[in-house]
């Protein structure tokens, strides 16, 4: 193939890829700020964070969101904060990614209205809604609905986009999730299409789209991927997906035009894989996957955001997020990678790997549409038990070291790291006083929201609406447009829906998942089972029960089922009841099911609340005698807290050994019962 040439003789370059930073914390005003900076930095594109109460439907005032408030995103209660999240950045040229999945119809809304207000005509707004709501049930948690209710809000999205906001994306496909839960290439590609074909078959089913029309909804159906560190699996696997694809949208929905059945996608490389132990490793490991998104033109992303080397740690600071834009900027700008074809056209391997990569995953596609498609195998418990048995697995190889990380299995030694000497300093916190402004302004704003200068119609009229056509079966974005105008909050639209479609609890997937470590003699595993059975003959109990909880809003349960997991292969009688539990409900059940431990696991910040709580919770039950654990992602100064506080132990993404891990808590149980250390080795 002849390349294209500049006057000066040197090949023409591809305009690169959208640059995002997945940004949003503490406030509208605060992440306004953060975003028209990075937007001054070279960002071409915003990617949106919503905190966890945004993304579930709860205002900051709900005892659910208690810790939870402005720590993972931006809180947006309402078309006020949207309005101050986007002051002085124009919507008709900006494209916007949202990070929203339950309640996407809502943000979209409150964008529209944010738009129309600037005066843009809502035709040339662009962006994407992420709006995946079937790997919320499997590995994000941030899911509100029944499965078929949910189905209905992203069909009527996307059907209103099409006809209203053509440029839009009204769904981006969520495979990078799966692969954070533990999926192979394989389970990503076909959970991904599985989801594509039930969404698709809804929305043509709905009766909302002309015939002519199913091109134009193929064309915006979009996808996020993750990219492992694998990167040539991980490249063999895009190339996979855009033939995948193509063959579906072709054989299936009959979409003749090609560049309607384009595989675009987005991406976000992988997190799963980022350490706590030697975290400058992870700049490597970024770069390396973030290759194989942008080295083969053919299936290169659209748009690319990196996660910090420091993720591990905790929230990053500005500078470390402009520290992974600087890397796809040097890659675009510096290297010549955008003057080329596809450098991999014609490789017998890569061919080869993409080729079985293909047929394994079609064979997954078959078996899922045998099972009543994607929703059916959410409900029946068939995708999540399959992730987190893929996730025992991965987690057995790292502790057998058949799969070597290095700096956590391998190499360990390691000079002092100058960029984690302070580690408080080396992440971002939060303000803890941020909760108690962002309520207060709430409660100003349901006062006030129908007095001048705002003069926005009484809610409870747009509510009611909206409940009416909950009930009936028309499309519901006219209503939430109306309840948006109408200055309704994020929890009395979420609340609204909740009356008329119930809420869900989605299948953990622990009881199924098959055992991932053997207990032979001379194993770890072996000398912790017999540690638990000895301390439960101790205590005279037939088995030791041990309560995995998620307090809070926090939905990343991957680190809790595999303890769950562990445990329950260990000997334990396991207590596990899902995310999204008050610290009033845990205690709750560890003093009716009379458990031995209690492992208390938070990724989302909110552990500085949420601990002490069932800490304090379990004193006044008379229980205090039960010890609490403490797992996630923790910084050593709230460690420290923590264990003033009460706490039994407290491990982190570092702590990768959960045979090991097992064993600490059979110490801390015998230790909270007054028994004599085990000579066991564990």
């Amino acid at each position: 193939m002849t390349e294209r040439q500049t006057p000066q003789g040197r090949p023409e370059k591809d305009r690169p890829w959208l640059m995002r930073t997945y940004a949003g914390h503490s406030t509208a005003e605060a992440s306004n700020e953060l975003y028209r900076r990075n937007l001054a930095k070279g960002q071409t594109g915003l990617s949106v964070a919503f905190d966890l109460p945004t993304q579930t439907g709860y205002d900051p005032d709900h005892i659910l969101a208690r810790g939870e408030v402005g720590r993972v995103g931006v809180p947006v209660s309402h078309l006020g904060d949207m309005r101050r999240l986007f002051q002085d950045i124009p919507l008709d040229r900006m494209n916007t990614s949202m990070t929203i999945n339950a309640t996407a119809m809502w943000l979209l809304a409150l964008y529209q209205v944010v738009a129309e207000e600037q005066g843009v005509d809502i035709t040339t707004l662009q962006g994407t809604t992420q709006n995946d709501i079937v790997k919320e049930y499997l590995s994000r948690g941030t899911h509100v609905f029944p499965p078929v209710p949910s189905l209905r809000l992203t069909t009527d999205m996307i059907c209103y986009t099409v006809n209203n906001i053509p440029k839009w994306n009204p769904i981006n496909i969520c495979s990078y999730h799966l692969q954070e839960a533990g999926a192979t290439p394989v389970q990503e590609i076909a959970y991904a299409m599985s989801t594509a074909i039930a969404v698709l078959d809804a929305v043509f089913a709905s009766g909302q789209i002309a015939e002519e029309q199913k091109g134009d909804v193929v064309a915006r159906i979009s996808f996020f991927v993750n990219a492992g560190v694998r990167f040539v699996e991980e490249m063999c696997k895009m190339r996979a997906f855009g033939r995948i694809w193509d063959r579906i949208t072709r054989e299936r929905y009959g979409i003749e035009n090609p560049k309607h059945r384009r595989f675009r996608y987005g991406v976000q490389v992988n997190s799963l894989g980022l350490t706590e132990a030697q975290p400058e490793n992870n700049i490597q490991r970024i770069v390396l996957e973030m290759l194989a998104v942008t080295l083969s033109k053919d299936a290169r992303a659209r748009a690319v955001q990196l996660p910090a080397w420091n993720e591990a740690l905790g929230l990053p600071r500005p500078w470390d997020q402009q520290w992974s834009l600087r890397m796809q900027q040097v890659l675009a700008y510096e290297s010549d990678l955008l003057e080329y074809a596809d450098i991999f056209e014609g490789s017998h391997v890569v061919e080869a790997k993409v080729s079985q990569l293909i047929e394994d995953s079609f064979a997954e596609i078959d078996r899922i549409q045998e099972m009543g498609g994607a929703m059916a195998a959410v409900e029946s418990g068939y995708l999540k038990s399959q992730l987190v048995s893929s996730h025992a697995e991965r987690r057995a190889r790292i502790e057998s070291g058949d799969e070597k990380i290095i700096g956590v299995n391998i190499f360990e030694s390691t000079e002092p790291n100058p960029l984690t000497a302070d580690l408080d300093a080396a992440i971002m916190t939060v303000d803890p006083a941020v909760e108690a402004r962002v309520t207060a302004a709430l409660t100003q704003w349901r006062d006030t929201r129908y007095q001048p200068p705002f003069n926005h119609p009484r809610p409870c009229k747009a509510l009611d609406r909206l409940k009416e056509a909950a009930k009936g079966t028309g499309n519901l974005m006219e209503a939430t447009l109306e309840c948006a105008r109408a200055g309704v909050t994020t929890g009395e639209w979420a609340g609204a829906l909740r009356e008329v479609f119930g809420e869900f609890r989605a299948p953990t997937g622990v009881s199924s998942a098959p055992v991932a470590v053997t207990a032979e003699e001379g194993t770890a595993m072996a000398a912790v089972r017999r540690k638990v059975e000895l301390t439960a003959r101790d205590m005279g109990v037939g088995k030791l029960r041990f309560l995995v909880g998620k307090p809070g809003l926090d939905g990343h349960s991957n680190g809790a089922e595999q303890i769950a997991v562990r445990a329950r292969d260990a000997g334990f009688e396991v207590v596990y009841q899902g995310i999204r539990l008050t610290p009033e409900e845990i205690v709750t059940a560890a003093v009716a099911e009379d458990v031995h431990g209690v492992g208390l696991s938070i990724l989302s910040g909110s552990h500085a609340q949420l601990v002490p709580d069932v800490l304090e919770r379990l004193r006044e039950a008379g229980a205090a005698d039960i010890p609490v654990i403490a797992g996630g992602i923790i910084p050593n100064a709230d460690a420290e807290l923590l264990r003033a506080a009460g706490v039994a132990a407290v491990f982190t993404p570092k702590d990768f050994d959960i045979t090991g891990i097992i064993g600490r808590i059979v110490d801390e149980i015998r230790k909270a019962n007054k028994l004599d250390p085990l000579e066991v080795p564990a």
